[in-house]
Parts: structure tokens; C-alpha cells; sequence
């Protein structure tokens, strides 16, 4: 696995993060620590989690 593989993940990663923590959940009904904002970093989690896990079964794909 290539850092270079890891780029479209932090191109979505970054800026949603920067967008969801930074300007819309502080001026939303929902800012603070609570059980949407946690759910939503789940949420991120989860994506990045399926990006790694299918880019490691494609690339084992791939060598075979």
C-alpha cells in the first residue's frame, strides 16, 4: 500500500471534517458534544474504514 493511495481519502476526510466541525455543526442546534456530533465522526469513521478495507482487497486482487 502506496501513501499516494491515501489521497482521495484525506481529499474527502479533510474537508469534510473542516466544514462539518468548523461551520455547520458550531452554528447549528446541534453544537457541543453530543449524540449527533458523535455520530457523525461514526459516520467518517466508518467511510474511511470501507475506503482502506476495499483498497486492500482490490490491490490483493490485483497481485493475483
Amino acid at each position: 500500500m502506496k501513501l499516494r493511495y491515501l489521497l482521495p481519502l484525506a481529499g474527502f476526510v479533510v474537508p469534510t471534517v473542516g466544514i462539518g466541525y468548523g461551520i455547520v455543526i458550531p452554528r447549528s442546534c446541534i453544537a457541543g458534544v453530543n449524540d449527533l456530533t458523535i455520530g457523525f465522526a461514526a459516520s467518517i469513521v466508518g467511510a474511511c474504514a470501507t475506503y482502506i478495507f476495499g483498497l486492500r482487497a482490490a490491490l490483493r486482487d490485483q497481485q493475483r
